[in-house]
């Protein structure tokens, strides 16, 4: 066998086997060596980043929104990748109730899957524009004109009627037509 041959072999040996001649070779726990860069981050650099909104609406900030404040917003900063409605494009389709009757979006994978017809919570459009929107510029908004697409976006999809006022309080009452078709994850 060639010198190159048994080197092979061996580094074989030693990958397969965990190199302690074993099989069962032990992890080492020691802390790795830090390199020298770097720092643990401040308590003001991890509330800058901890902007998540739960279903039940904690995270949600202070702030309003009223549905003819989202238009003028929408008008600016979303229309040109969702249309003048939200329902022209070029890219995905915000507003449509379609089907209106069942849940066949397992069954038919054509249909469009919207905020009237497919999202189970208020909150997670006000999370996902919050963080996402717009697609130039995410993170952008401020937390009324969030509000106020959030707003703009119910009542276009027949959820909520045009005036009402939306904040952390109403939107976590704001029943989804979706919302049943979900089931929660009760595992523990």
């Amino acid at each position: 066998m060639s010198v190159q041959a048994r080197g092979v072999v061996l580094g074989l040996a030693l990958v397969v086997g965990g190199g302690g001649g074993s099989g069962c070779a032990q992890r080492e726990t020691a802390t790795p060596v830090r390199l020298g860069f770097g720092r643990p981050a401040t308590a003001a650099e991890i509330a800058a980043w901890d902007i998540d909104v739960r279903p039940d609406g904690a995270g949600l900030p202070p702030g309003t929104g009223t549905a003819a404040r989202g238009a003028t917003i929408f008008a600016r900063k979303c229309a040109a990748c969702h249309g003048r409605t939200g329902t022209e494009g070029p890219y995905d389709r915000l507003v449509g109730r379609e089907p209106r009757q069942g849940f066949p979006f397992g069954r038919d994978p054509s249909l469009v899957k919207t905020v009237g017809n497919y999202w189970p919570y208020a909150t997670t459009l006000y999370d996902y524009i919050n963080r996402a929107m717009p697609l130039d510029a995410p993170g952008s908004l401020t937390a009324d004109e969030v509000y106020g697409l959030v707003a703009y976006l119910l009542w276009r999809n027949e959820i909520i009627p045009d005036t009402a006022t939306i904040d952390a309080h109403s939107l976590p009452a704001v029943v989804m037509p979706a919302h049943d078709r979900f089931v929660r994850d009760n595992r523990r």
